[in-house]
């Protein structure tokens, strides 16, 4: 099957919008109440903050906005804990399926880019060299086309970590990114298809350390994973965190992300 690789961007931003909103008591749109209350109304959402639209820019989260991250250790199948990077306004949660081998992510948040983060994520602690890889796929064919499920490499839980990820789009499109240094501006490559292969999802994606090389795997249809675009350089402090993750990309509204067959291996070149 042909393959053909539309665009290979490096962008120092990416026209996604950052939601600040007050918090709310469980994962849904409206706060929790007692039966018979009146409705409590969704979070505001300020202007700034909107999705972008025909007649609305959307811009980067201010400098100097923070939300410390909701951290949970509760081991959920070979990850050793789970937080809400970031605490998006309504709580994430996560599980796992033994028997059919799937991590089930549901997750609100405004996105993972810029220079914070807000999704769920579920890691363990790691040092030297790694391979993590996993199926994926988006339940609900309606959600955001920017959502996406992603495999990182953070320095800290921290909504302005470092870090190093794949991230698969709900729309197709899979990126390598990378935020430098903490509270920078992530940096990434995308990659799109087209001719016979417009519109296709990865079925598999991976990442590797090696060293500070970092990479990206994929298989867009059950054949062996390959390296997809040049790797980054990329070092990162021991121990660090390694994981899965997803967010849906609206700050108020959560969606789910299947993640299964996944492979966690403390070393190189077992991305299968």
């Amino acid at each position: 099957m042909e393959l053909f690789i539309v665009r290979l961007a490096i962008k120092r931003f990416c026209m996604v919008p950052l939601f600040v909103l007050t918090l709310c008591a469980r994962p849904c749109l409206l706060c929790a109440q007692e039966p018979g209350s009146p409705a409590t109304a969704s979070p505001a959402v300020p202007d700034w903050a909107q999705p972008g639209s025909p007649t609305h820019v959307q811009v980067p989260p201010p400098a100097d906005f923070h939300r410390p991250s909701r951290n949970f250790d509760t081991p959920v199948g070979v990850f050793q804990g789970q937080t809400d990077v970031g605490a998006a306004v309504v709580p994430g949660s996560a599980g796992y399926d033994a028997g059919k081998k799937q991590y089930t992510i549901n997750s609100a948040g405004y996105n993972i880019w810029y220079s914070r983060d807000e999704f769920r994520y579920l890691w363990s602690k790691m040092s030297g060299d790694l391979s993590l890889a996993a199926d994926v796929t988006f339940p609900d064919p309606k959600g955001y086309n920017d959502r996406k499920a992603v495999l990182v490499i953070r320095q800290s839980l921290d909504d302005d970590s470092k870090e190093a990820m794949i991230g698969e789009h709900g729309e197709g499109m899979i990126h390598l990114a990378w935020r430098p240094d903490k509270g920078t501006s992530m940096k990434d490559a995308e990659f799109r298809f087209g001719g016979t292969l417009a519109g296709v999802k990865a079925k598999r994606i991976g990442i590797e350390k090696r060293g500070d090389s970092v990479a990206i795997f994929v298989s867009l249809e059950g054949e062996p994973m390959h390296q997809f675009g040049p790797p980054i350089d990329l070092h990162f402090n021991e121990p660090f965190y390694v994981g899965i993750g997803f967010c849906s990309h609206l700050p108020a509204t959560p969606d789910t992300a299947v993640l299964s067959d996944v492979v966690l291996e403390n070393s190189a070149g077992k991305v299968r």
